[in-house]
């Protein structure tokens, strides 16, 4: 990985503020293992790396689109490993998205969202690694075209009211993420701005 993106990493968690104790937990977590690791955002970095991904959410906050995984075999959000050529975290997340989804119209966000850490079993053949997961926020219009990638068995809308058994470590996440949408909904409904 590029010393430009461990910087650009460094400097989107360094200036985010987390919503929460945990968050801010979680983010000093994820800079210790930045300033520690060189190559912290690099899969091959063994236990733990950084990775990127986006929560996509419908524009009213009544739906979440997810991926089936293949390898997990659970529904889960959008995102992986960072790659050479991204280079920031929201980058790498835009493109997991694009990758793993299909989707050829959505608004991303470039701040976090949410911080993650997860224990991934089928990363590494050293064993079980730790994804320190930086995700964003995307909306979508579930009306729009998506895709099966091949790293995924189905991707599919679901209402965030009723969201698949398999999918309930991330059930904090789709939180967050709804709250965003549905905030920035009720802020334009009250200056007149949709």
């Amino acid at each position: 990985m590029s010393t430009g993106l461990h910087a650009s990493a460094v400097a989107a968690l360094t200036g985010w503020a987390p919503p929460s104790a945990d968050q801010s937990a979680l983010r000093d977590r994820f800079l210790a293992h930045l300033a520690a690791h060189p190559d912290g955002l690099a899969k091959a970095c063994f236990p733990d790396h950084l990775t990127a991904g986006a929560i996509v959410v419908s524009p009213d906050g009544d739906a979440v689109l997810l991926n089936h995984h293949r390898k997990a075999d659970a529904w889960l959000a959008f995102g992986g490993h960072l790659e050479p050529g991204d280079g920031s975290l929201a980058d790498g997340a835009r493109r997991e998205l694009v990758e793993e989804s299909g989707l050829a119209s959505f608004t991303f966000d470039p701040e976090p969202l949410c911080l993650d850490a997860h224990a991934v079993e089928f990363c590494s053949a050293r064993g079980t690694v730790h994804h320190l997961d930086v995700r964003f926020l995307a909306v979508a219009d579930p009306g729009g075209t998506h895709a099966t990638s091949e790293e995924s068995l189905d991707v599919r809308w679901w209402p965030v009211d009723d969201l698949p058994a398999t999918f309930d470590d991330m059930y904090a996440l789709v939180d967050v993420a709804v709250a965003r949408v549905r905030g920035r909904s009720d802020a334009g409904r009250r200056t007149g701005q949709s």
